[in-house]
């Protein structure tokens, strides 16, 4: 994120800066304004980049946690897939369980489509 801020202030930095005279031109006006807008911006923007960062702080410990626990059941389940068309969206059970189960032959023959739908 600090990426973007910078990548922004140097945008906004790159701009000439005009001294404000009576006769500038339309071209000098439009650079002044788009600094102007620029510099607004970094300003809003500059409170929520500072939280987004130490919310990625935060979280990305426990981020880095998870994807080395389940990374590589995930891609075990990813390789045993081969259509997940042919499955409704997972369940949670009471007890916690999570299941996945399989259409029918019904359901996934081409008359079960909902009217009005649109194939791609």
């Amino acid at each position: 994120m600090k990426q973007l801020f910078a990548f922004a202030l140097l945008v906004s930095l790159s701009l000439p800066a005009q001294a404000q005279e009576a006769d500038e031109t339309p071209d000098s006006l439009m650079e002044r304004g788009a600094q102007m807008l620029l510099e607004g911006l970094l300003q809003r923007m500059e409170p929520t980049l500072d939280d987004l960062q130490g919310f990625a702080e935060e979280v990305g410990p426990a981020l880095d946690s998870f994807l080395a626990e389940m990374g590589p059941a995930l891609s075990g389940l990813l390789d045993q897939v081969e259509d997940w068309s042919r499955y409704h969206p997972p369940e949670i059970l009471d007890n916690g369980d999570i299941i996945i189960r399989r259409k029918t032959p019904e359901e996934t023959s081409p008359e079960a489509e909902p009217e009005g739908s649109i194939e791609l």
